[in-house]
């Protein structure tokens, strides 16, 4: 053992006195680390970080729709809950980032465009992320144009006009979030360019991995931060399945190989963009758990797992309902507004404007406000107790049950009597007995609708239920419409034939619930004011919270009156349109958001000459003639897939949609347009201009009509920055359009 323990005493000396050697001979040399910087993208990002952030503060003022998104920004650093149908809450979320590392507090009256910013808040770090996302996307173009296999100097060319571009710089400096669309829209593109490159000659390298990871993140984030990013997804889906369709029938790749490919891809472009995706709601929701302005937006259990509001008001709420239950009913369709089931001592009219009759029975109707008269008894038709027996007998699925109004102990009730403005349907009233040949027909049939067997019990704010109507299986149902005078515009209710099918309008859950003890009506009417005592805990998990908000989102429609400078799709082609962003309280400096007439005409021409190009050149191959070497006609073919679908996939969708829309909805489709302009000029002086005279009489043309493109920027200056007072007739002479709207003082 002696001798064991020598001979690994003496390896490990010899071990020591190399490394030791090692070490002496790091010491005799320097240790040298090569870099590989490209100049021009240090300076590109350089000009462009000068563009977008000189005198970002000003104006210090409340700048267009900067009175929108600072609302949200004050409700992240306040941590209240808001529901924004715009987008995901990602881009919100880098904004309200800016708030919090500039020591934001929230506290901020953001109702007023032009209002100046108090001193509390941080307006260079509120406005810096844009600002920034807007610099960078000069050096990335200049890179994507470079990954596409152009030269330096088209790359140079793409990247200067997005750093003259107007409407760009005035987007990218204030709190807005286009220039952080834009931004992540190139990301994802540049990514997916500079991983394809790489897959011909170093894949499952590290920068393999590293860039393709980088495209599922990139595509991620321009969905989160609004949902036209979800198209420049879509495309580089499908620019990646094409290269992968070509994968497959690579015959030099083992099978194996083909599936490790295959695989890595669907987990970077598929699973990590969902992942994320999901993160971005975690996030969101964790932020933002307390009660806020837009909670009746979402059903009882959302609310009620929020800090404050009606979690205050159900905590110690039973959690299962019992006959002699005392509830509040919710329509859980929350349109057109969120309301309750509710009954008053006012009778539906004998006869209806329109000459019809009505059973003259007490009005049942919807109420968008919580009060006492939204309360209700659940009673056991085969008894005459009103209160919760002891042990509770709690309400099964398919049990039947009789609603009691709890102030007028009348019971819901509903016969063949057309309901008020829905001749179609049933009216429901809460009956009284006139003593005529009308017999109440007051039993319900209690249907659990998200339940998980026939047996499941009906539970506060979890069970969504429906009311079948025994004599007429009539559905109770919140028709939506507003009553008249004689019902206080309050929303009617019908009994709903059930042949006419499934819809939310049908469901309600229970919000507020007690376990009623007082036989008495006045006591009963005592009881109905004071709180609960029971504690039940209601945590809903995040997977069903992100479901329903994310719902809410994609429905929940505003009201997208007209505005002064919305626009539409075809204005902003030709730039007829222009939004006056702001307007100096006591001088003529104003900014607006009007782009570079000479970069936006250019663009939208050279698209054109690309798709003229493009099929002429797939007519010619098509007859066996090759214009362009295999390799410069899969170069061509992929810079228009990315930038004519790029503008196409941001631009075409606006067509669809029935919204109020702005210039500024346009920016990340010119972006790709801007991008492939370069791309054609070299085009056409490489394969189109045939002699030497000709490509210098081309590029003379080039340098002129860049210049051209200078003044313009120099010319429209004082509109994008706001810090040049000008003269009436100065302002006039901006007006190069009749239907732009430069504002001129009197």
């Amino acid at each position: 053992m002696g001798k064991g323990t020598l001979e690994a005493d003496k390896t490990l000396g010899i071990l020591l006195s190399l490394l030791f050697y090692k070490m002496l001979g790091f010491l005799r040399h320097p240790l040298v680390v090569t870099a590989d910087i490209n100049l021009n993208v240090v300076a590109l990002t350089g000009v462009g970080l000068l563009s977008r952030l000189w005198r970002l503060t000003y104006p210090r003022a409340v700048v267009f729709d900067e009175v929108y998104y600072g609302q949200y920004i004050s409700f992240y650093m306040k941590r209240i809950f808001f529901l924004d149908d715009s987008g995901p809450p990602f881009g919100h979320m880098l904004l309200a980032l800016g708030g919090y590392l500039g020591g934001f507090d929230g506290n901020f009256l953001w109702n007023r465009i032009g209002a100046e910013y108090s001193s509390n808040v941080p307006v260079w770090s509120l406005r810096l992320l844009p600002a920034l996302a807007g610099a960078f996307l000069v050096p990335m173009a200049y890179q994507i144009v470079l990954e596409l296999n152009f030269s330096h100097c088209a790359a140079m060319g793409a990247a200067l006009l997005v750093l003259i571009e107007n409407a760009l710089i005035t987007q990218s400096r204030l709190i807005l979030l286009e220039s952080v669309l834009i931004f992540f829209n190139l990301l994802s593109v540049l990514s997916y360019l500079k991983f394809s490159n790489l897959q011909k000659h170093s894949p499952f390298s590290p920068s393999w991995w590293f860039w393709l990871m980088l495209t599922g993140v990139a595509c991620s984030c321009a969905v989160g931060i609004k949902y036209m990013g979800v198209f420049t997804y879509l495309l580089v889906l499908s620019i990646a399945a094409v290269h992968a369709w070509h994968l497959i029938g690579d015959q030099t790749l083992s099978n194996v190989c083909v599936f490790c490919h295959l695989l890595a891809r669907t987990v970077a472009l598929l699973i990590i963009p969902i992942l994320t995706y999901l993160l971005f709601f975690y996030v969101h929701l964790i932020l933002l758990y307390r009660s806020g302005p837009h909670d009746q937006i979402m059903s009882s259990a959302f609310q009620a797992s929020l800090e404050g509001g009606l979690a205050r008001i159900t905590r110690g709420q039973p959690l299962e309902v019992a006959y002699g239950s005392q509830v509040t009913l919710r329509s859980v369709f929350g349109k057109p507004m969120p309301c309750w089931l509710h009954s008053h001592q006012n009778t539906y009219p004998m006869i209806y404007e329109n000459g019809r009759g009505s059973s003259h029975q007490q009005q049942v109707t919807c109420y968008p406000f919580k009060d006492v008269n939204n309360w209700w008894i659940v009673k056991d038709p085969g008894r005459h107790q009103l209160v919760v027996g002891n042990p509770p007998r709690p309400i099964r699925h398919g049990d039947i049950v009789q609603l009691v109004h709890g102030m007028t102990t009348r019971l819901l009730n509903t016969h063949d009597v057309a309901a008020p403005l829905s001749p179609h349907s049933q009216e429901v009233s809460c009956y009284i007995d006139y003593n005529i040949s009308m017999p109440a027909q007051n039993l319900w049939r209690l249907e659990i609708v998200n339940r998980e067997s026939d047996t499941d019990v009906w539970k506060t704010i979890m069970s969504e239920v429906r009311f079948v109507h025994v004599n007429t299986s009539a559905i109770l149902k919140l028709s939506g419409a507003h009553l008249p005078d004689w019902g206080f515009r309050q929303l009617e209710v019908v009994g709903e034939k059930l042949s006419r099918g499934f819809h939310e309008s049908m469901v309600w859950n229970v919000e507020e619930h007690r376990y009623g003890k007082s036989q008495e009506q006045k006591e009963r009417e005592l009881e109905l004011h004071s709180p609960t005592q029971v504690d039940i805990s209601r945590n809903l998990s995040f997977m069903a919270r992100f479901s329903e908000l994310q719902w809410r989102m994609l429905t929940l429609r505003t009201d997208d009156s007209e505005h002064k400078y919305s626009s539409t799709p075809l204005e902003w082609v030709t730039l007829d349109t222009n939004i006056a962003y702001w307007l100096h309280p006591r001088t003529s400096a104003q900014i607006h958001l009007l782009g570079n007439i000479t970069i936006w005409a250019s663009a939208s021409l050279a698209m054109v000459t690309y798709a003229l190009l493009f099929f002429w050149y797939l007519l010619r191959r098509r007859r066996s003639i090759r214009d362009l070497p295999e390799d410069c006609w899969l170069r061509w073919v992929l810079a228009g897939a990315l930038c004519c679908g790029g503008w196409a996939v941001n631009y075409l969708p606006f067509f669809m949609m029935e919204k109020t829309l702005f210039l500024y909805h346009y920016l990340p489709a010119l972006t790709f347009q801007i991008i492939l302009l370069p791309v054609v000029l070299q085009h056409v002086n490489d394969h189109l201009c045939r002699s030497q005279l000709q490509r210098s009489v081309f590029s003379a043309l080039v340098v002129a009509w860049y210049s051209s493109a200078c003044h313009v920027f120099n010319t429209l200056r004082p509109l994008t920055y706001g810090d040049t007072p000008l003269s009436p007739s100065e302002l006039r002479a901006l007006r190069w359009r009749d239907s732009w709207d430069i504002l001129i003082r009197k």
